[in-house]
């Protein structure tokens, strides 16, 4: 007599079925990690904003003047004017915090009309490390930019 299941009993599932279900533990894992990685990211946002409200109100304070910021094209090509004032945050010019406490990221594609009209940037999520994942030495803690904006730490802005 053989030991064989039936093919209609309970253990007896098609390889389908059992593909299936590892796609869906898979999925339902991508889906945790990415709920996880939003919710790190919103966190690490909402410290930096409370970090660039209290930079904004020490600037302030001390008389740490604004300046009008301008974007930069992609590549370093051309400038352009915007209607923003605040203070950059790295020696490229590449990111500033506006006197409305919004993190500012200014590098835009090149154009023609940028040139005649300049540019409205918008203000972006900031992250607790300015260039992460960049280059070697590309990357700057937001509080030592921060830092360095209003004259307290060593080395350019």
């Amino acid at each position: 007599m053989s030991a064989t299941p039936p093919a209609d009993g309970p253990d007896a599932r098609p390889a389908a079925d059992a593909g299936s279900d590892w796609r869906s533990r898979r999925r339902e894992a991508a889906d945790a990690h990415e709920a996880a990685l939003r919710a790190r990211r919103q966190a690490e946002s909402a410290r930096a904003r409370e970090l660039i409200a209290a930079f904004v109100a020490e600037a302030t304070a001390r008389g740490v003047a604004p300046e009008p910021l301008q974007a930069q094209g992609y590549g370093g090509r051309g400038r352009f004017r915007t209607p923003l004032r605040g203070w950059y945050l790295r020696r490229d010019r590449t990111v500033a915090v506006g006197t409305d406490g919004g993190f500012y990221v200014l590098t835009v594609p090149p154009s023609i009309g940028a040139r005649l009209r300049g540019v409205q940037p918008e203000p972006q999520d900031p992250p607790l490390v300015l260039g992460a994942g960049g280059k070697d030495g590309e990357s700057l803690d937001l509080p030592v930019a921060l830092a360095r904006a209003l004259g307290d730490a060593p080395g350019p802005v």
